[in-house]
């Protein structure tokens, strides 16, 4: 087989192989490239020495048995034999579901997450989002600090692990996304640099030196991020890829490696006769990350719409610390624009920010799929000092309402592993970093980042205590039993009235028509012939839906939290506290 690896400024290179070494040669068409033929079979070990250096695991590693620090590994990607027949499913009609590996179940590996699929089958669940597999440190993680972007972190189950996962997910009509780095990688077993210029000094970002996507030796740069993602697709037949940090990519060529990257998405798309998926997570509040390219825009198929969240945040909690200070003013009304409008900041001021921020949706042009709508991500619980769930603090009633507002919302939903039953786990921020030093820098850092929000050091869970991992894992008794089995129940109504209502599924932003009462805290919507309504007060709401109201049929309960009567005859609805219902007018 051919061994290959770009080292534009060694003198030599040499293959190791299966205790071995053995020199390369330079390769005569392109530049900093070193090849050799060897043979070699599935699972043998290899590295690569440059000049008189120690054995580097390859950049381009598809295992890393040892971990980031050892040998790589022979991967024969055509050896697994697949059993689901699969033709793709796109994201239109979507229901997603962001799943973490290592806490999903308490074994923490693809194997025991798969045994768990049929659950979000049952529950109508249509996309199992994955958070990173990429090889970190240690065992457990977050895995944003992964440092092999071909590979698959082996206490997981390594690469077959992941084909069974996603071949089991696909046997039960579940298509995977996978959560991707590009913009920086973990700051411990991270070798790129040796090999050559992989980040740059031009910019730098929060994990110091950016990724070089427009300084010299970025083409090279650009293709290996390229072949990873298209890897991912290919070879574990991955239905789409989650894109982190989107905006933290610092790059200034007049074509985006973004856009490089839809361009070579949509080709292997058309190339494999199925729907492929690019969702990006940006904070930009720029529509442009999600127009086709043909129509000046960077192509990507979706974003992660946190204004969406922040308002509905902020409207259950009532919390106004940091950025939901943009928010907590008229929460109900910034939960209504966002509902109409995608985004909250849409050219308006951000005093979090101190400045404008955003760009408007064209709502006639942009279908609301291309937003993704939700209530919790690892994100907004994980980054929270004691990793707590919005059941930690909220009623199941609240949780009911944020379930409807998510699930009836006009955005492609996505539900956070354990939300559909109220998980009372938290879901806090862990390590395993072999580096005691390094350790110890998070484990301070941690403290001293939530000190300055007035949390004692001695409340702050210690990232790398095993213990805090576990805590974090899901309890699958929960869903037997109460509150818990309701909540369950009521998700999995949601979901089915989604997939059944093609008013619930128009993709229409503009359709979209809402009413709020900011002191009475209620807000309804309407798409199409259906009514949504919540009532996030603890007294009974009356909320008028329209006078003259009293035709045979208007006002159909389809769906409610609480026992509800129709709309009266002069189209006010009675809805109970804490409550929320779907209507259909017939």
């Amino acid at each position: 087989m051919l061994f290959e690896v770009w080292a534009p400024e060694a003198d030599s290179v040499r293959l190791r192989l299966a205790g071995a070494l053995r020199p390369m040669t330079r390769d005569e068409v392109r530049t900093g490239w070193w090849t050799t033929d060897a043979e070699a079979a599935d699972g043998d070990r290899y590295g690569f020495v440059l000049d008189d250096g120690p054995v580097l695991p390859d950049p381009r590693s598809r295992r890393q048995p040892d971990g980031p620090d050892g040998e790589s590994a022979v991967v024969d990607q055509e050896a697994y034999p697949w059993r689901a027949a699969w033709t793709g499913r796109g994201l239109p009609g979507a229901v997603l579901y962001e799943l973490h590996i290592g806490t999903y179940t308490e074994e923490g590996t693809f194997d025991a997450a798969a045994a768990r699929l049929p659950h979000l089958a049952d529950l109508g669940i249509t996309h199992v989002s994955l958070m990173p597999v990429c090889p970190f440190p240690g065992t457990h993680g977050w895995g944003y600090e992964g440092v092999s972007p071909w590979a698959v972190h082996e206490p997981y189950g390594g690469p077959d692990g992941l084909k069974r996962f996603v071949d089991t997910a696909h046997g039960l009509g579940l298509a995977v996304v996978l959560d991707v780095v590009h913009n920086h990688l973990g700051p411990s077993g991270n070798y790129l640099p040796a090999f050559g210029p992989y980040f740059t000094e031009t910019h730098h970002t929060p994990w110091g030196a950016a990724v070089n996507l427009d300084a010299a030796g970025s083409d090279e740069v650009r293709g290996y991020l390229l072949g990873s993602a298209l890897g991912w697709l290919r070879d574990y037949r991955l239905d789409g890829l989650r894109l982190d940090a989107v905006h933290a990519l610092a790059d200034t060529r007049a074509l985006t490696f973004l856009e490089e990257l839809s361009t070579a998405v949509d080709a292997l798309a058309a190339e494999l006769g199925r729907p492929l998926t690019l969702i990006a997570e940006s904070d930009l509040c720029d529509p442009r990350t999600t127009t086709p390219r043909a129509e000046g825009g960077i192509g990507l198929h979706a974003q992660w719409n946190d204004d969406f969240h922040h308002a509905l945040h902020t409207a259950l909690t009532g919390e106004s610390q940091g950025y939901y200070a943009d928010f907590a003013t008229t929460p109900l009304a910034a939960v209504a624009k966002t509902v109409t409008n995608a985004f909250f900041h849409n050219g308006t001021y951000s005093a979090f920010r101190g400045r404008t921020h955003g760009r408007p949706v064209d709502t006639v042009r942009t279908p609301a799929t291309r937003f993704v709508g939700y209530a919790q991500t690892h994100d907004q619980i994980g980054n929270r000092a004691l990793g707590d769930r919005l059941s930690a603090t909220l009623s199941p009633g609240l949780l009911a309402c944020a379930a409807a507002l998510v699930l009836t919302g006009p955005f492609t939903p996505m539900l956070f592993m354990g939300e559909e039953w109220g998980a009372r786990t938290p879901w806090q921020f862990f390590t395993d970093h072999t580096d005691p030093a390094l350790a110890e820098a998070v484990r301070n850092g941690r403290r001293r980042e939530f000190a300055a929000h007035g949390w004692a050091a001695d409340d702050i869970p210690d990232p790398q205590d095993p213990a805090t991992r576990e805590r974090s894992c899901l309890d699958w008794t929960e869903p037997e039993r109460e509150p818990h089995a309701r909540l369950h129940a009521w998700y999995r109504e949601l979901i089915a009235l989604r997939r059944t209502m093609p008013d619930l599924s128009d993709p229409d932003l503009a359709a979209v028509k809402t009413a709020h009462d900011e002191e009475g805290r209620w807000l309804a919507y309407r798409r199409g012939d259906l009514r949504i309504a919540v009532n996030l007060d603890e007294k009974p709401a009356t909320i008028p839906l329209g006078g003259g109201r009293n035709r045979t049929g208007m006002g159909r309960v389809l769906a409610a939290w609480e026992p509800v009567a129709a709309p009266d005859a002069d189209g006010l609805l009675h809805l109970p506290p804490e409550s929320s219902v779907v209507l259909a007018d017939d």
